[in-house]
Protein backbone atom coordinates (compact mmCIF):
# COMPACT_ATOMS: atom_id res chain seq x y z
CA UNK A 1 0.00 0.00 0.00
CA UNK A 2 2.72 2.33 0.77
CA UNK A 3 3.97 2.42 -3.06
CA UNK A 4 0.32 3.10 -4.18
CA UNK A 5 0.00 6.14 -1.49
CA UNK A 6 3.22 7.59 -2.84
CA UNK A 7 2.18 7.49 -6.69
CA UNK A 8 -1.08 9.19 -5.57
CA UNK A 9 1.79 11.85 -3.48
CA UNK A 10 3.68 11.73 -5.97
CA UNK A 11 0.57 12.42 -8.67
CA UNK A 12 -0.33 15.63 -6.81
CA UNK A 13 3.18 17.19 -6.51
CA UNK A 14 3.77 16.94 -9.82
CA UNK A 15 2.53 20.17 -11.17
CA UNK A 16 5.29 21.52 -8.81
CA UNK A 17 7.62 19.45 -10.27
CA UNK A 18 6.62 20.45 -13.90
CA UNK A 19 7.11 24.20 -12.85
CA UNK A 20 10.85 23.72 -12.69
CA UNK A 21 11.25 23.33 -16.81
CA UNK A 22 8.23 26.34 -17.15
CA UNK A 23 10.76 28.52 -14.51
CA UNK A 24 13.40 28.04 -16.74
CA UNK A 25 11.47 29.46 -19.96
CA UNK A 26 10.63 31.97 -17.85
CA UNK A 27 13.79 32.79 -16.95
CA UNK A 28 15.20 32.93 -20.47
CA UNK A 29 12.47 35.04 -21.74
CA UNK A 30 13.87 38.02 -20.18
CA UNK A 31 13.43 36.65 -16.21
CA UNK A 32 11.07 35.30 -14.46
CA UNK A 33 8.14 38.18 -13.75
CA UNK A 34 6.93 36.95 -10.42
CA UNK A 35 4.66 40.11 -10.08
CA UNK A 36 2.37 38.93 -13.40
CA UNK A 37 3.94 35.49 -14.13
CA UNK A 38 0.93 34.14 -15.73
CA UNK A 39 1.08 36.95 -18.24
CA UNK A 40 4.89 35.79 -19.14
CA UNK A 41 3.85 32.47 -19.54
CA UNK A 42 0.76 33.02 -21.99
CA UNK A 43 3.79 35.28 -24.67
CA UNK A 44 6.12 32.19 -24.26
CA UNK A 45 6.35 30.50 -27.21
CA UNK A 46 7.90 26.75 -28.26
CA UNK A 47 9.32 24.79 -25.69
CA UNK A 48 8.01 27.47 -23.13
CA UNK A 49 4.67 27.10 -24.21
CA UNK A 50 4.60 23.75 -24.45
CA UNK A 51 6.21 23.33 -20.40
CA UNK A 52 3.70 25.70 -19.33
CA UNK A 53 0.93 23.38 -21.03
CA UNK A 54 2.25 20.78 -19.23
CA UNK A 55 2.55 22.31 -16.28
CA UNK A 56 -1.58 22.77 -16.26
CA UNK A 57 -2.38 19.68 -17.35
CA UNK A 58 -1.08 17.90 -14.51
CA UNK A 59 -2.77 19.93 -12.34
CA UNK A 60 -5.82 18.69 -14.94
CA UNK A 61 -4.63 15.01 -14.00
CA UNK A 62 -4.92 14.95 -10.52
CA UNK A 63 -8.70 15.23 -11.24
CA UNK A 64 -9.25 11.99 -12.79
CA UNK A 65 -6.43 10.28 -11.03
CA UNK A 66 -6.97 11.14 -7.39
CA UNK A 67 -10.90 10.12 -7.38
CA UNK A 68 -9.72 6.79 -8.52
CA UNK A 69 -7.02 6.30 -6.48
CA UNK A 70 -9.26 7.33 -3.37
CA UNK A 71 -11.63 4.98 -4.04
CA UNK A 72 -9.61 2.02 -3.95
CA UNK A 73 -8.05 3.41 -1.21
CA UNK A 74 -12.11 4.21 0.30
CA UNK A 75 -13.67 0.53 -0.95
CA UNK A 76 -10.70 -2.24 -1.20
CA UNK A 77 -7.85 -3.34 -0.14
CA UNK A 78 -4.88 -2.42 -1.63
CA UNK A 79 -3.01 -5.46 -4.17
CA UNK A 80 -0.48 -5.57 -6.51
CA UNK A 81 -2.86 -5.04 -9.47
CA UNK A 82 -3.56 -1.72 -7.98
CA UNK A 83 0.08 -0.84 -7.17
CA UNK A 84 0.90 -1.91 -10.52
CA UNK A 85 -2.22 0.51 -11.90
CA UNK A 86 -0.59 3.27 -10.17
CA UNK A 87 2.81 3.10 -11.31
CA UNK A 88 1.47 2.61 -14.57
CA UNK A 89 -0.25 5.99 -14.36
CA UNK A 90 2.99 7.79 -12.43
CA UNK A 91 4.82 6.57 -15.73
CA UNK A 92 2.75 7.42 -18.34
CA UNK A 93 2.52 11.02 -16.79
CA UNK A 94 6.54 11.29 -16.59
CA UNK A 95 6.59 10.23 -20.33
CA UNK A 96 3.65 12.16 -21.11
CA UNK A 97 5.88 15.61 -19.52
CA UNK A 98 8.58 14.62 -21.84
CA UNK A 99 6.76 14.59 -25.15
CA UNK A 100 4.93 17.53 -24.53
CA UNK A 101 8.23 19.24 -23.70
CA UNK A 102 9.92 18.01 -26.91
CA UNK A 103 6.91 18.19 -29.07
CA UNK A 104 6.30 14.81 -29.45
CA UNK A 105 2.63 14.67 -29.83
CA UNK A 106 1.33 11.83 -31.16
CA UNK A 107 3.49 9.28 -28.14
CA UNK A 108 1.95 12.59 -26.15
CA UNK A 109 -2.07 11.75 -26.96
CA UNK A 110 -0.80 7.76 -26.05
CA UNK A 111 0.23 8.29 -22.85
CA UNK A 112 -2.57 10.73 -22.15
CA UNK A 113 -4.87 7.78 -23.07
CA UNK A 114 -3.30 5.16 -21.66
CA UNK A 115 -3.38 7.06 -18.10
CA UNK A 116 -6.83 8.05 -18.08
CA UNK A 117 -7.31 3.88 -19.10
CA UNK A 118 -5.42 3.33 -15.66
CA UNK A 119 -7.90 5.60 -13.93
CA UNK A 120 -10.62 3.88 -15.19
CA UNK A 121 -9.31 0.95 -14.47
CA UNK A 122 -8.59 1.93 -11.24
CA UNK A 123 -12.23 2.23 -10.71
CA UNK A 124 -13.26 -0.82 -12.18
CA UNK A 125 -10.83 -2.63 -9.88
CA UNK A 126 -11.96 -1.30 -6.93
CA UNK A 127 -15.98 -2.62 -7.40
Amino acid sequence: MTVFIICLLLVCVMPFLAKAPLAVAMHRNGGYDNALPREQQQRLKGFGARANAAHYNCFEAITYYAPAALVVLTTSSVDTTHVALAVSFVACRVVYLICYWYAWNTLRSIMFVAGLAVSIALFITAI
